[in-house]
């Protein structure tokens, strides 16, 4: 392959933004909304999930996959992959780091949105440092990636950032997604069998669990609506970035939005 066709092929490849998420519906629970408002302004994101979800209590791998294909559709995601770490077990390794950076190199995203560093399931921030540490060897030359039997070139994302779980943090950043609640719930809820959907088949076989009730949906749109409220908005998804400070050219057009608090 020559160096134009490696070029052609990255171009057609580039995501804008990557989201990746420890377990299928992870991303669409925390930054759905986040994720409609850039597919809707013509951003190519993409869904990576780590594990496919095996010790969740409700449902199966094979439901969750077929679930998650469903929500990136309604999301508007370019793409969703799997790598298949083990659930309960996202450990910090080379292998684990090496099956990300491929997709960081394949992909080549500015933008990378991670799991919150700090949260009630493990899982959750050792995918965050996960993602930070692979981010940053991506970068570099020295370690060598093949996809499709292709050298990859390096590649170090821009920006990270952290998207809030179960656990809540200041946030750097509330991206207003009120003109996009309904169809973020839409993409959650193709999660059937892990939230409160009552025509899901197996809900009277299988134990309610954290998430999987009439209650935690209401939290999810409280919460939505307590981040919003202060930077006017019905519903917000709040962000914390990774390493600051954010360098910007134009202070006006950053600050453009008029707050609802003076």
């Amino acid at each position: 392959m020559t160096a134009a066709h490696k070029a052609n092929d990255a171009d057609a490849n580039r995501l804008d933004v990557l989201a990746v998420g420890a377990h299928p519906d992870d991303v669409e629970l925390s930054v759905g909304g986040i994720i409609c408002s850039l597919t809707a302004d013509g951003r190519r994101v993409g869904i990576v999930d780590l594990t496919r979800g095996e010790l969740g209590t409700r449902g199966s791998p094979e439901t969750r996959e077929i679930e998650a294909t469903r929500a990136a559709g309604i999301l508007g995601a370019a793409v969703r992959e799997n790598l298949g770490i083990a659930d309960g077990d996202i450990a910090n390794t080379r292998e684990n780091q090496l099956r990300l950076i491929r997709v960081l190199r394949r992909y080549r995203p500015r933008i990378v949105l991670l799991n919150a560093p700090v949260c009630r399931h493990p899982d959750h921030g050792n995918a965050a440092q996960l993602g930070i540490d692979a981010a940053f060897f991506s970068g570099l030359s020295k370690i060598q990636t093949l996809d499709d039997g292709v050298e990859q070139e390096p590649w170090r994302p821009q920006h990270i950032l952290h998207y809030m779980q179960s656990v809540s943090f200041h946030p750097t950043f509330v991206v207003d997604v009120s003109a996009f609640w309904e169809q973020r719930m839409r993409a959650l809820l193709a999660f059937e069998s892990q939230f409160h959907v009552p025509l899901y088949k197996d809900a009277a076989d299988e134990p309610e669990t954290f998430v999987s009730n009439e209650g935690f949906l209401e939290w999810v749109s409280a919460r939505a609506q307590a981040h919003g409220y202060p930077v006017g908005a019905k519903y917000g998804e709040p962000l914390l970035y990774h390493r600051g400070p954010i360098g910007i050219n134009d202070l006006a057009s950053v600050l453009a939005r008029d707050r609802p608090f003076v």
